[in-house]
């Protein structure tokens, strides 16, 4: 990416010290940070919130940084620290480069056409296991994230990092046949023991025994005798 192109973000030396200072910053509208590779010794510095969130809108992984009336330094995030609520920046370590010179990153990982995969549309559960990946590249080079196509997956399937090619001027530091970026599992059926099958079964046949009704047994009261009934209890008249 040229030089133009890059975000550029223009940051003031911060003499405050300390977790209270940085707390009277961040309710001022500041996110405190710090630069490394500056000089001897890292360079304190604070940046207003909204500046620093549109710089690293930037899909650039490198940006101009200027402190104060400095000159204009190419450095990379280093690290950021968010609030675990509102996901906003709270503190952000950056680290100057030079562009000509290869440095090691890590990039996150995002899976594509999982809802396409035959594996998922056949019932299997895709699970994403690797998500951020080591790289060597260029400071001008390094993607905003590397993506992996799984659109193709069977059920049972894994996906290996052998099988992703990386991005021009991008190096995997991982191994790229034990690093397993997704896989796609079939849910196991739950079988029952087999004494648990016959005993089931057993229950059944005698649920269906009394719903029988037993011979003589339904019958209305007061409904019209038997024949043997009839015969019952009948005088025989005298000769």
């Amino acid at each position: 990416m040229a030089e133009a192109d890059r975000p550029s973000l223009v940051v003031e030396e911060r003499p405050e010290r300390g977790s209270r200072a940085s707390r009277r910053l961040r309710r001022a509208g500041y996110v405190p940070g710090v630069v490394y590779g500056a000089g001897d010794e890292p360079v304190p510095f604070k940046v207003g919130s909204r500046d620093l969130r549109l710089a690293l809108q930037n899909p650039s992984a490198v940006l101009d940084l200027t402190v104060g009336s400095g000159r204009a330094l190419p450095v990379i995030v280093k690290e950021e620290q968010r609030h675990p609520v509102r996901d906003e920046v709270v503190h952000v370590d950056l680290l100057q480069v030079r562009l000509d010179e290869t440095i090691q990153s890590s990039v996150s990982v995002e899976l594509e056409g999982a809802e396409e995969a035959p594996g998922v549309v056949e019932g299997g559960v895709l699970e994403h296991v690797t998500r951020e990946l080591a790289i060597e590249a260029l400071p001008t080079d390094i993607p905003e994230r590397v993506v992996a196509d799984v659109s193709g997956m069977q059920a049972a399937e894994t996906l290996a990092l052998s099988a992703i090619s990386a991005p021009a001027g991008v190096t995997f530091l991982d191994d790229p046949e034990e690093t397993v970026i997704a896989t796609i599992t079939v849910p196991t059926q739950v079988e029952l023991p087999e004494e648990v099958e016959e005993e089931t079964e057993v229950v059944g046949e005698e649920a269906v025994e009394t719903d029988v009704p037993a011979e003589g047994e339904g019958q209305p009261s007061g409904g019209a005798p038997t024949e043997g009934e009839a015969g019952e209890g009948r005088g025989t008249s005298a000769p």
